[in-house]
């Protein structure tokens, strides 16, 4: 299992110089699952769910995107985020202090069907992402404000039959890119969850026709076992009028 990155926003992730990280093994209680007792025990023992603890974040994805925008820089001061999915905040908790929403004119609004805890410099819509009426609701709160970075890291429950998972996440991923190209300014970003072995071949080809780069990422936050994958798309074209070839 990989320690942590070595960074001043994560000093200290990992064992220290000259000390041991032990175990944690968990007894299986009464009515507890096997596979809920491995969980328990994976998370008690994961390195990224410890140093998230140690340095405040909400969750140890706040390392994924730490990470991500370490190597490829879209989180700029004075952007405008939104995330989808947002719930329990580790993401959105990045966006703001990375963006320095205290000191210019950046805003990060957090979307998530879950009630999410408030956090400073963040605002938080509790609603149905895939219901019709949630870009009302979400422009709403932007206001006049245009988007740099649509962030994603919405997952839907996994089923265990690997073909329906990954159509699912798919189809989260295409409402996502579709809420994007509504509202984000030419040069933006647009960085959603996908699962191992890519997107499919439309919504790819819809990608590098509406940016300029586009790529899958795995960070190294993210479990070595897991299918999970990042598409990263920068430099969003723009909505050109239609009968443009350009």
């Amino acid at each position: 299992m990989s320690k942590p990155p070595q960074r001043k926003s994560v000093s200290g992730a990992g064992a220290g110089r000259g000390s041991r990280s032990l175990g944690v093994r968990v007894k299986t209680a009464k009515g507890r699952k096997i596979s809920s007792k491995r969980w328990l025990e994976r998370q008690l023992n994961d390195p990224y769910v410890q140093a998230a603890k140690r340095e405040g974040y909400r969750s140890r994805s706040a390392f994924k995107l730490m990470e991500i925008d370490d190597k490829y820089a879209f989180l700029k001061p004075g952007s405008v985020v939104v995330d989808l999915g947002a719930a329990p905040g580790g993401w959105s908790q990045i966006a703001a202090a990375r963006i320095s929403t205290r000191k210019d004119t950046g805003f990060v609004l957090g979307v998530d069907l879950l009630e999410i805890d408030p956090l400073p410099d963040v605002a938080f819509l509790q609603a149905n992402f895939m219901a019709d009426e949630a870009l009302k609701l979400i422009e709403g709160v932007l206001g006049s404000r245009k988007v740099d970075v649509v962030l994603s890291d919405m997952a839907a429950s996994a089923t265990g039959h690997k073909q329906t998972d990954h159509i699912r996440i798919i189809s989260l991923c295409e409402t996502a890119l579709d809420f994007a190209e509504e509202v984000l300014v030419p040069g933006g970003t647009f960085l959603a969850k996908v699962l191992q072995g890519g997107t499919e071949k439309t919504l790819l080809d819809k990608l590098k026709k509406g940016f300029e780069t586009v790529r899958h990422v795995k960070p190294e936050a993210s479990r070595s076992d897991s299918a999970e994958l990042y598409v990263l798309a920068q430099g969003f074209r723009g909505n050109e009028p239609e009968g443009n070839s350009s």
